[in-house]
């Protein structure tokens, strides 16, 4: 059974959906099946694979509110070992459609029940937000990975976020955990980077990923063309960051797939 692990912040800017696109992608590229789901009505991890929202027949908004299966809304992408469920622009209206349906949390854990069996990993690219939207990502997951910036007020809003899962573990997923904090915008050059990092090994301790995403701008670019970093430049320094996380959270979770021999192979 595939691990489903969030991608959240609700502070904008952090590396979220880069970190989501790159780390699906290069959990793909080391033949870990993966699926990627686009939660964010700005739908940039859809773009970031080549995919216009609106012109796509079945995304995550019929998921959630037309009880459309996950897999008739799954898209592949290039990369053999990576399906992606898109966004779309009527998300942004879907938090208020949800809010009189029973169970309103559990909609997207339901969801992908079905499909957690085909993948060894499900990324949720959660909006910048701690609205029902990210609840919904939450409730569904195993665990939460969190980007923060190497910039000023690195840790701001964390303590809200937080709460937020201490809240979920409480009343609705007793599961859900701390998958790791991922350093991202790391500047080499700069003392900053160096002292939030400091600061934010202080605060999570082993917590943190040894595996530090630096600025790059190849990792800047892709986007823009519709590819994750692997495919735009396999060995630029993005790439090789987030393959370096990619294999470190594999790692992580060896002992969970320790039973699945095509795991360990792998890995």
């Amino acid at each position: 059974m595939g691990k489903v692990i969030s991608i959240a912040n609700q502070k904008g800017g952090v590396g979220k959906t880069t970190t989501s696109i790159n780390l699906a992608a290069s959990l793909a590229a080391l033949e870990h099946p993966t699926l990627l789901i686009d939660i964010d009505p700005q739908s940039n991890s859809t773009s970031g694979f080549g995919i216009e929202s609106q012109s796509v027949d079945k995304s995550v908004y019929e998921v959630l509110i037309d009880d459309v299966s996950l897999e008739d809304a799954i898209l592949k992408t290039e990369l053999p070992y990576l399906d992606v469920v898109p966004s779309h622009i009527n998300l942004v209206g879907a938090e208020i459609e949800m809010i009189e349906r029973a169970s309103r949390e559990q909609i997207l854990k339901k969801a992908i029940a079905t499909a957690r069996n085909q993948y060894d990993f499900i990324i949720i690219d959660c909006p910048p937000s701690l609205g029902l939207l990210t609840i919904n990502s939450l409730t569904a997951s195993d665990s939460v990975l969190i980007p923060v910036q190497c910039e000023y007020f690195a840790l701001e809003g964390l303590g809200q976020l937080l709460n937020t899962i201490k809240i979920v573990r409480q009343h609705l997923n007793t599961e859900l955990e701390i998958e790791g904090v991922a350093l991202t915008m790391y500047d080499t050059r700069t003392r900053l980077s160096n002292q939030v990092a400091e600061e934010v090994q202080r605060y999570f301790g082993d917590k943190v990923f040894d595996a530090v995403i630096t600025r790059n701008v190849r990792l800047a670019e892709a986007p823009s063309f519709g590819k994750p970093v692997i495919l735009y430049d396999s060995i630029s320094m993005g790439s090789k960051n987030y393959l370096a996380l990619a294999r470190e959270l594999i790692m992580r979770n060896r002992e969970l797939y320790k039973n699945s021999s095509v795991f360990a192979q792998k890995s």
